[in-house]
């Protein structure tokens, strides 16, 4: 398989398919798009693929959950381990957040109110504290479970609705980031690429190969009825800046781009 990768208006480069073989015989092939940031020292590059997907979060609509088995009625999707902080400013928000809640929006409020809502997680990478929500009954203690009269699903989530307000601005980061990922890394002169992609097995570390990660791996959330650029441009305006994302969605409206379908639905050719 063949890209080429084309100038843009704008200074940003652009994959295109210049072969006839069959795509399939690559089993993860995405497309990528690359601009230089305008105002700073970095390259921004993001996976066209997926963000021209129809992925959808289907949490409550038959979110099999990652447990070994397919667990739907559960309702618990991907909130069976807790949520992990980034870092203290994370934390803070959430303890602001918290502090607005009670017990008819979060079925677990007497609970976190009496041992608190965290615990110290396992050591990261490089053997640094971590900090993670606590759990209940096998789920985060934010998760309300179905038959609440409160309503099943994120009580911080839930809460923000009620108020009016954005659930990314309440939850913890992981929550409202996956399955974007935004990394960044720098090369010997200082110059900063900062990549905005799918979230992959590999990025749940130890363990990934076998853990039910079928997010962004099969076809089931596939079923958006608009592009993930549009559907999540709060969430990808809130890593990457309005500026960045007003020069990302000209490149990926292109009338004459031709998108390649993302992996979890692609048929052979």
């Amino acid at each position: 398989m063949l890209l080429v990768s084309n100038r843009a208006p704008g200074g940003s480069s652009v994959c295109s398919d210049m072969s006839g073989s069959s795509i399939d015989a690559h089993e993860d092939l995405h497309e990528w798009i690359s601009f230089d940031d305008p105002d700073e020292h970095r390259t921004w590059v993001f996976d066209a693929t997926f963000l021209r997907s129809s992925y959808t979060c289907i949490y409550g609509r038959g979110c099999p959950g990652i447990d070994d088995e397919p667990a739907p009625q559960k309702s618990i999707g991907c909130c069976q381990h807790g949520a992990h902080f980034v870092d203290s400013g994370d934390v803070a928000n959430v303890d602001a957040r918290f502090e607005r809640l009670d017990a008819g929006v979060m079925q677990f409020y007497k609970k976190a109110k009496k041992k608190g809502y965290r615990r110290p997680g396992d050591p990261d990478d490089e053997g640094q504290p971590t900090i993670v929500t606590r759990t209940v009954d096998n789920a985060c203690i934010f998760l309300n479970r179905p038959g609440f009269a409160g309503g099943t699903g994120c009580a911080l989530h839930i809460a923000a609705l009620e108020a009016g307000e954005r659930p990314l601005d309440w939850k913890p980061e992981v929550c409202w980031q996956v399955p974007l990922r935004l990394e960044h890394s720098s090369d010997e002169s200082g110059h900063v690429t900062s990549r905005l992609r799918e979230w992959k097995r590999r990025d749940w570390g130890e363990g990934g190969d076998d853990f039910a990660w079928w997010c962004t791996e099969e076809a089931t959330a596939f079923v958006g009825s608009e592009p993930l650029y549009r559907s999540s441009r709060d969430e990808i305006v809130e890593l990457v800046g309005e500026h960045i994302y007003a020069l990302l969605v000209p490149l990926l409206e292109r009338s004459n781009w031709v998108p390649l379908p993302h992996p979890s639905v692609r048929r052979p050719l």
